[in-house]
């Protein structure tokens, strides 16, 4: 059985460096709050795969957003790889050049290295890798969503037509079908991470994201966790069984 690489983004809530926000600190706890993919770090969690997990809140700095502003689409809305908008389009943040140069210096591409080394560890010793990218998202869309249709599903698959091989996709269906579950391919979400030394080059690089809904296993309002945490934990633990045995 094969070992995953494990990429989980969104999961912390720590901001390293406060330079340049400007909002009050109640206000960026609660965008915290919001944005953060609560608890996906112990969900997707195992010992026998690699880890990579930011350490970082995404509002500080986003490692799933392309670090060209020119290439992310979410840039328009003040989110991208920096966020200097919050989700209702007020200002967060400034950021400058230097702050720029600073941040994805320290802490994007050290995060970005460190899935790059993994990816290659794995095409050293087995010839091929999978990235499975970890996430979760609100039951009902955020005001910047790109899909804002409210009939959310269960789960959601993102997938890249150059790194996600068909048999990922036909099997997470069956599998979720399987399970009695609803699932979106790449809606309301799509694409799945892959580092640039190997985007759309390295046919050998193969990625797919799960996101999963938060009112599966949250109270959403209180960010605890709900009676369906574990059933969910459960249902995430076989789908990584499954990707492996692929």
């Amino acid at each position: 059985m094969k070992k995953l690489i494990l990429h989980i983004p969104h999961s912390s809530t720590e901001i390293p460096l406060f330079d340049g926000y400007l909002s009050s600190q109640e206000k960026i706890n609660q965008e915290i709050i919001k944005l953060t993919d609560w608890y996906t770090d112990d969900m997707f969690d195992s010992d026998q795969d690699d880890k990579i997990i930011a350490p970082f809140s995404r509002i500080f700095c986003d490692v799933e957003r392309f670090s060209d502003d020119e290439l992310e689409v979410m840039a328009k809305s003040g989110m991208g790889v920096l966020y200097e908008k919050f989700d209702n389009g007020e200002s967060l943040r400034t950021v400058t050049p230097k702050l720029r140069e600073l941040i994805l210096e320290n802490y994007y591409w050290k995060h970005h290295n460190r899935l790059n080394d993994a990816v290659k560890k794995h095409l050293d010793e087995i010839g091929t890798c999978l990235i499975l990218d970890c996430h979760s998202f609100p039951s009902t869309p955020l005001t910047r969503a790109l899909v804002q249709n409210p009939d959310t599903p269960d789960f959601n698959i993102g997938t890249d037509s150059f790194h996600t091989p068909s048999e990922y996709i036909e099997a997470s269906k069956d599998f979720f079908e399987s399970k009695g579950y609803s699932l979106g391919v790449d809606t309301p979400y799509t694409g799945s991470i892959v580092p640039m030394e190997h985007y759309q080059k390295d046919p050998r690089v193969h990625s797919i994201m799960l996101e999963v809904n938060r009112r599966m296993y949250l109270n959403e309002t209180t960010k605890e966790k709900s009676e369906g945490y574990q059933k969910t934990k459960e249902i995430v633990q076989d789908y990584i069984k499954l990707l492996k045995s692929l």
